[in-house]
């Protein structure tokens, strides 16, 4: 993982992207071609208290519309489906889901999300947005999910952190 500290400007990006105040952001856990924060690594309770279980949020907008196309195009009910009959498939996800909660807790433990990853994980395939954030932050080879939906983008000529446009 290439986790870079918080700048002013990334916050000022990040506000940019997301149409408001960017709320625990711990560090940019990935950048695009551009050096913009694509993935913020955020806190396990916010500032105001609130549990919170995504420690890797997906903001580039140009990303994350092409998640939303995958997602409304249903390729979330085809993993599930491949999850569901596959030992070797479920056996990865979950091991995904050990590491998300794992690098949660280098940031602290909180008691209200204890065992809650994101994205579905282990069970369901519930958030691409999710899992690709994974995938970008911690690298290929850990969330079976998140990479498969990266090399779906760059397939299609959705996205890719090389080829962004924002």
């Amino acid at each position: 993982m290439s986790e870079s500290p918080v700048a002013q400007a990334d916050l000022d990006a990040l506000q940019d992207q997301l149409g408001r105040v960017p709320r625990g952001v711990i560090a940019i856990a990935a950048r695009c071609r551009h050096g913009r924060p694509t993935v913020v690594r955020t806190a396990p309770r916010l500032e105001d208290g609130t549990p919170f279980p995504t420690s890797f949020y997906l903001t580039c907008p140009p990303a994350t519309r092409a998640v939303s196309t995958l997602e409304a195009e249903h390729l979330m009910a085809d993993m599930q489906s491949r999850l569901a009959a596959d030992d070797d498939l479920r056996s990865a996800y979950a091991a995904a889901h050990e590491d998300y909660l794992a690098r949660r807790a280098e940031l602290g433990e909180v008691e209200e999300i204890a065992g809650i990853s994101a994205g579905g994980m282990p069970e369901r395939v519930k958030c691409l947005h999710a899992l690709l954030a994974h995938t970008l932050a911690v690298g290929r080879g850990i969330n079976p999910f998140g990479d498969e939906t990266l090399d779906v983008l760059a397939a299609r000529g959705m996205w890719s952190p090389e080829t962004c446009t924002c």
